[in-house]
């Protein structure tokens, strides 16, 4: 007979996090370092008391917003390389339906994140209660049903006794490098509480490893084959370079074998730019000349990317009429995308893999030698937009500034507006796993609430470094509460908060497909006369230390923001109709119908633009 141990369903589901373990760099760490939380009704005197009885075993994160805490948790995630998960827990009702954008971010991400929120009661005796939503003809669905569609793993415990077979499905979820995402676990109140008789066996400490999976031996031979026939190879770096830790064989593969590499948003930073094969961003935040060689290439190997319409400019910038795909992937979904050969494995597996067995293959010379004059190019023109006299700077030229006056080992973050594309331009890395844009889900402020997370990990991994958000004046607004959750933690963090006064990015999408500029900006109303937000008030009233600056000064400023602990802001004007031109088709919805002359002109262009989809 196993030795048991009684305890509530609460207090069972904290106990056994924390005995999760895993195994990075032959170091064994918690698996589930931290729980961001807010306490209400739902969670309070549950999984609020378990936390509590196991402060010195867990530490719990206080947010002000359910969905800014749960942002953050991802940006910590994220930070960590998918190797350690925070946890989130939420109250019922508009409590736990806050955290679904959140969760959603994790989900296009294919980032970790364990979610334990309250649920109604199962009993239903006390039906209706405070914050539930009740559905007539289906009794047991609650809000907490919406999370379906947005998680890897969702279950809903009835029974205490269900854990037992659930968290380590959920864990495994989480570990998983193919089906890696967000986990729901819905907690109803009475069953929070409920007793159990444990077996002690359940909470003995388990050490986890990220799993490497390897590639088909017959698949592999096959993209062997393909790649010694082709004569102008291009490598696609995706954010599982990164995940996978393969920035060394990437490096020495295109090194080895004279291939350009080009980077996805989440890919950037898994080379540095200064690597002889690095040659920039490509699709419709990339640049011109990255563009240029996935139009020519006659065979794409894209590492460790899903392949999004920001990334193949709406599948139109792969124009060999003779190119192929090989795509290597943990994911069986993300590998077979629209490919000619799937790789199924990790990423720094395969491409040691195909290295033993390419021996001797070479593309053409001409080919290969357009690496350095790539590479070149890229950083030409963004010395060409920042050399430009501005009565306000451009994005361009403040992403470039703080790019110089940082350190290698500061981490950048962004996600959301115009600014994506300005720091995947115009961002040169020095280091590798040194920026975070979060363009997956591209959640309006994720720049504040996940550079909070980012920061923690940062501060937990020892790094001398900072995490450097820039963030635009309408993500700001939009979710700006967890610089006070920063500032109360004592962490030490720089948001550089680019003022185009509104929504300038849409504003741009707007005009050039021949729309008016419509609720946009902040003048652009004639409802109330514009107000010009006070940031560095706002910024210092939640306990930020807030400056304003200019481009002349802003290097200065920043320096003195990394030396001093604590939060920072710096507000700088920008010019809200001065971007870095995108490099690729997009489609996006056009009216076909419209008796607007310039909606008309837009759409022939979308129609032009179309005809190239591959």
């Amino acid at each position: 007979m196993p030795n048991m141990t009684i305890m509530t369903t609460a207090d069972a589901i904290i106990k056994w996090s924390i005995a999760q373990k895993v195994l990075i760099d032959d170091q064994v760490v918690p698996y589930f370092p931290a729980t961001f939380a807010i306490f209400g009704h739902g969670n309070a005197l549950s999984i609020g008391q378990a936390l509590s009885n196991e402060s010195k075993n867990m530490t719990t994160y206080r947010g002000q917003t359910e969905e800014g805490m749960a942002l953050a948790a991802v940006g910590f995630s994220k930070a960590q390389l998918r190797t350690q998960c925070g946890i989130v827990t939420t109250s019922i009702g508009p409590g736990a339906t806050n955290v679904v954008t959140a969760a959603g971010v994790a989900m296009a991400n294919r980032l970790p994140l364990l979610i334990l929120s309250g649920d109604t009661f199962q009993s239903r005796r006390p039906d209706p209660v405070l914050q539930q939503v009740e559905h007539f003809d289906s009794p047991t669905t609650t809000v907490n049903d919406s999370f379906k569609s947005v998680t890897r793993y969702w279950d809903r415990i009835t029974k205490p006794e269900q854990l037992l077979n659930t968290l380590p499905n959920a864990v495994q979820t989480l570990l998983d490098p193919s089906d890696c995402g967000p986990v729901f676990l819905g907690f109803p109140q009475d069953v929070q509480v409920e007793s159990y008789e444990f077996p002690e066996e359940f909470f003995k400490e388990v050490i986890h490893e990220i799993r490497r999976p390897r590639v088909d031996l017959n698949s592999l031979a096959t993209a062997v084959e393909e790649i010694k026939k082709a004569k102008k190879p291009l490598i696609i770096a995706g954010g599982g370079v990164r995940y996978s830790k393969a920035h060394k064989e990437l490096s020495d593969f295109a090194a080895t074998f004279e291939i350009p590499v080009v980077e996805t948003v989440a890919g950037k930073s898994s080379l540095l730019a200064t690597d002889p094969s690095w040659c920039g961003p490509v699709g419709v935040t990339g640049c011109d000349p990255a563009n240029a060689l996935a139009e020519e290439a006659d065979l794409i190997i894209s590492i460790g990317t899903r392949l999004q319409d920001f990334t193949t400019g709406s599948w139109t910038i792969f124009k060999n009429p003779s190119r192929k795909i090989i795509s290597i992937n943990t994911a069986r979904f993300d590998a077979t995308k629209r490919s000619d050969i799937a790789l199924i494995g990790d990423a720094k597996e395969t491409l040691l893999d195909l290295q033993s067995k390419l021996s001797g293959y070479k593309p053409d010379s001409s080919w290969s030698a357009k690496r350095s004059t790539t590479q070149q190019m890229v950083k030409s023109n963004i010395e060409k937009r920042i050399g430009k006299k501005l009565d306000l700077p451009s994005y361009a030229q403040v992403v470039a500034a703080i790019n110089v006056a940082s350190a290698p080992e500061d981490y950048v973050l962004t996600a959301a507006g115009g600014l994506p594309g300005e720091l995947n331009n115009n961002w040169l890395s020095k280091s590798l796993d040194s920026f975070d844009c979060e363009y997956g889900y591209s959640c309006m402020g994720y720049e504040v609430a996940g550079a909070w997370g980012a920061a923690i990990a940062l501060k937990q991994s020892g790094s001398a470094g900072k995490v450097v958000s820039m963030v635009g004046d309408g993500s700001y607004l939009m979710l700006n509460s967890e610089i006070l959750s920063a500032v109360n933690n004592g962490d030490s963090l720089v948001y550089i908060l680019c003022d185009n006064l509104g929504f300038a990015v849409i504003q741009r999408l707007q005009v050039s497909n021949g729309s008016k500029s419509y609720r946009t900006m902040f003048d652009d109303s004639d409802l109330n006369k514009p107000f010009k937000v006070d940031f560095v008030s706002h910024a210092q009233s939640l306990g930020a230390k807030a400056v304003k600056v200019t481009l002349e000064n802003l290097a200065a400023e920043f320096k003195t923001a990394k030396a001093s602990p604590g939060v920072s802001v710096l507000v700088i004007d920008t010019d809200p109709e001065i971007w870095t031109e995108g490099g690729a088709f997009w489609e996006v919805g056009v009216s076909g119908i419209s008796k607007v002359s310039e909606v008309q002109q837009a759409y022939k262009r979308l129609t032009e633009g179309k005809s190239n989809q591959r």
